[in-house]
């Protein structure tokens, strides 16, 4: 903070309002925008990669993995994302916990379920209750990629599923004749052809998961949209030095700016990304670029 903001009571105008978005509470709603901007940048490519495992899952030639494919798309994809959030972030700690338990505490005779509770030994605590305040956060943000990666995951394999689809079968049985197995097929053929086909609904997924993250603070993240209602509710100048009435509406309107501006961003990308995939290829994508080319 600037050195003239040490007295507020005297400030007046833009010097007021440059002190105000400058003090400590404020630094964690910057902060925030970079936890959702690297949530992003991380789910993204952890999304697509329980996407593609999913959808060669479904495509398997072993039924338990065909069925594990399709199950995993079905069941994620018929649960509400608000309700999966709540329960496996919940599950997946409690079962980290009691493994750790079985291993550090072998010795412990009361139940881990009294009543309501689940309790472990100190040991097992994930993390531990004397860990630093960033291992606390860290596990937090790890366990938000986790959940993210999973439910899109699913989405994102259903996509890539029917994408694969699509791929004309008289291409993958040309490439067959030419003595290919069926690895070097997926991998030289189906693979490439198939983002043609995905990156449509790829791209909407993307623009989803953008407006996911919002959900965040069910997974204890202090994220931005919890950041805007804490510092624009109304302060009063017995709780800080900087009062002011109910300034929600500017920060949520803030808010609005960044996700739309995000958005846009992302439009122009993923459209560069589609000329590119679609440039040679036997789509309506790619005959549009040959007939502007002629």
């Amino acid at each position: 903070m600037f050195s003239y903001c040490t007295d507020p009571a005297s400030l007046s105008g833009l010097t007021w309002l440059s002190c105000y978005l400058t003090t400590g509470k404020h630094m964690g709603i910057y902060w925030s925008v970079g936890t959702v901007l690297l949530l992003l940048a991380i789910t993204a490519p952890v999304a697509l990669l329980f996407g593609y495992g999913g959808a060669s899952a479904a495509r398997s030639q072993i039924a338990p993995v065909r069925w594990f494919g399709k199950t995993y798309m079905a069941v994620v994809r018929g649960v509400p994302d608000i309700a999966f959030f709540l329960f496996f972030v919940i599950a997946l700690d409690q079962g980290i916990e009691y493994l750790r338990q079985k291993v550090l505490c072998p010795d412990w005779t009361e139940p881990v379920r009294q009543g309501n509770d689940f309790v472990v030994c100190q040991q097992a605590k994930m993390p531990l209750g004397n860990a630093a305040q960033w291992v606390h956060e860290t596990y937090g943000f790890g366990l938000a990629v986790l959940t993210f990666s999973i439910v899109f995951g699913a989405f994102a394999a259903n996509v890539m599923f029917g994408a694969m689809r699509a791929v004309p079968r008289g291409q993958l049985e040309t490439a067959e004749a030419y003595g290919m197995t069926r690895r070097q097929v997926t991998r030289r053929v189906l693979v490439p052809q198939m983002w043609v086909y995905a990156l449509p609904g790829l791209s909407n997924l993307w623009m989803v998961l953008i407006k996911a993250t919002p959900l965040l603070f069910l997974l204890g993240v202090e994220d931005i949209v919890y950041w805007a209602r804490e510092l624009g509710s109304t302060k009063t100048p017995n709780f800080t030095d900087y009062p002011h009435s109910d300034w929600r509406m500017w920060y949520f309107g803030a808010l609005l700016v960044f996700y739309l501006a995000l958005t846009k961003v992302s439009e122009v990308v993923l459209s560069r990304v589609m000329a590119r995939l679609t440039r040679g290829q036997a789509t309506a994508g790619g005959e549009a670029q040959r007939k502007a080319a002629g």
